[in-house]
């Protein structure tokens, strides 16, 4: 009984701590992002990144990218493992959570939205795929831009 007592004392706290330290990009980022929607099933984001403009690094839930325009972009995980990423303009692709600072390597801006999803769907995981609501609202995202 003590020890659980003592284990839910010690580990709330240091749990509360760990998802404090979540860099939400709106906030860290604003130059980068900007929030364009929330709601208790999904926060919808605005990126944009000028030539070569570099981020700090920042967290990400699960969710959809949706790329408004071509892009060639780095991205650099916290341990320095480096992922070249090739956005291809109308194209949608699920990231599970991840954390990164990204950089544009283009002489071009890079556009997109970012639709992170929120609770259990936007975890590692349900990565493989998304829910029906998540796949209408790409779709929708899509539509607009068009």
């Amino acid at each position: 009984m003590y020890r659980k007592a003592f284990s839910v004392l010690v580990l709330a706290p240091l749990l509360a701590v760990s998802a404090g330290l979540a860099q939400d990009p709106t906030k860290v980022e604003s130059t980068h992002y900007r929030l364009g929607f929330e709601n208790e099933r999904v926060q919808v984001v605005y990126i944009h990144y000028g030539p070569h403009e570099k981020s700090t690094m920042h967290d990400h839930p699960g969710g959809v990218v949706v790329n408004l325009t071509n892009g060639h972009l780095k991205f650099t995980d916290p341990k320095g493992s480096v992922q070249d990423i090739r956005a291809i303009h109308g194209e949608a692709r699920w990231f599970p959570p991840f954390k990164h600072k990204v950089e544009n390597l283009s002489d071009t801006a890079y556009d997109g939205i970012y639709i992170a999803v929120k609770g259990n769907a936007g975890s590692t995981a349900n990565a493989q795929g998304m829910d029906e609501m998540t796949a209408q609202i790409v779709l929708a995202a899509l539509r607009s831009q068009h």
